[in-house]
């Protein structure tokens, strides 16, 4: 009677701590638009087992890679809908609701990764976050670096008078825009997926990217030459919905950003290391792989489309320029 009467309390027990765990979880949606096999989410892998292993269990984080939770539109406004909890996101997409943030995508604002990362940790930046937080609820963790977009073309140019009259594809915005327009091009808004075709047919002669981009989508088979204008160098930003950042413990909270900001870390090393090493891969493959004169196009941007007539503040350009 008693031997059973302890087996029924043990197993009462043990019901009640599973119960009590399976209580305490908090299962969670991370969602991004990037591919499986790119940093963006082998890192976001490694960091929700990381918050798992560092939490004891206590969240158990799904990462949805490739648009599975919708466009990248649809996942930033699901952190306010509620319906995803993290995200991995360009900051244009935050620069909607707090158009302050959108500042890095004003032309040669940053010479390169590293000082990108620096702007990532500064003061400046720092006022953004808590200005975004305060517009809406998400909290940004971290910053990935995503690549410096470079020009190609079917003639090499190493300054901006050498672009004048070049037909280029961009993307159809401002930011993108303004470089190719203050050196004289003709900017051409072509849908991402038809540049391959455009560039083949001669529709236009250029596009602009990331080296790792060009690889992807193999720009270089149908360019002849690359210029490296790294005229925008471009981020991604690790973001918390409202409803999970708020109910977060200051234990939790500090879990959730160191292990965001090591992710973002691991990510950028690699990013940086294909970036080198696609230089050289380029030129093996008989693409001219050309420097240019940065300050020809800086000095243009800067006449042509000053910093507030994009509706950026000067001071925060100013400010993030002169980070060392």
């Amino acid at each position: 009677m008693k031997r059973t009467t302890l087996k029924t309390l043990i197993a009462a027990a043990a019901v009640a701590l599973t119960a009590g765990s399976a209580f305490a979880q908090t299962k969670l949606k991370w969602a991004h638009v990037y591919e499986t096999s790119e940093p963006y989410h082998t890192e976001s892998v490694w960091a929700a087992e990381e918050i798992k292993k560092r939490t004891n269990g206590r969240f158990e984080i799904q990462v949805f890679p490739a648009s599975s939770l919708g466009k990248e539109t649809d996942i930033n406004q699901g952190l306010t809908l509620g319906t995803v909890d993290m995200i991995i996101s360009g900051p244009s997409f935050a620069a909607r609701s707090y158009p302050r943030i959108g500042v890095a995508y004003y032309p040669f604002i940053f010479r390169d990764a590293d000082h990108l990362l620096a702007y990532s940790k500064s003061p400046v930046f720092k006022e953004m976050i808590d200005g975004y937080r305060a517009k809406t609820g998400i909290q940004i963790l971290a910053y990935t670096y995503y690549g410096a977009r470079h020009t190609t073309a079917q003639k090499a140019f190493t300054d901006c008078a050498g672009m004048k009259g070049i037909k280029i594809r961009v993307p159809d915005v401002p930011a993108y825009r303004a470089t190719p327009e203050a050196c004289g091009a003709n900017p051409t808004p072509i849908a991402f997926a038809e540049v391959y075709l455009a560039l083949q047919n001669g529709t236009v002669e250029a596009q602009e990217n990331p080296l790792p981009t060009i690889e992807a989508k193999k720009f270089f088979e149908v360019q002849k030459h690359i210029m490296l204008t790294g005229h925008i160098v471009d981020g991604l930003t690790t973001q918390v919905a409202p409803h999970v950042w708020n109910k977060l413990s200051d234990a939790d909270k500090k879990v959730f950003t160191d292990v965001a900001l090591e992710a973002a870390q691991r990510a950028t090393n690699q990013i940086k290391k294909r970036e080198a090493e696609l230089v050289e891969e380029f030129k093996k493959k008989g693409l001219g792989v050309h420097p240019v004169n940065r300050q020809s196009f800086v000095d243009a941007v800067l006449k042509a489309k000053p910093v507030a007539s994009l509706g950026y503040d000067p001071k925060d350009y100013e400010r993030i320029v002169a980070i060392k």
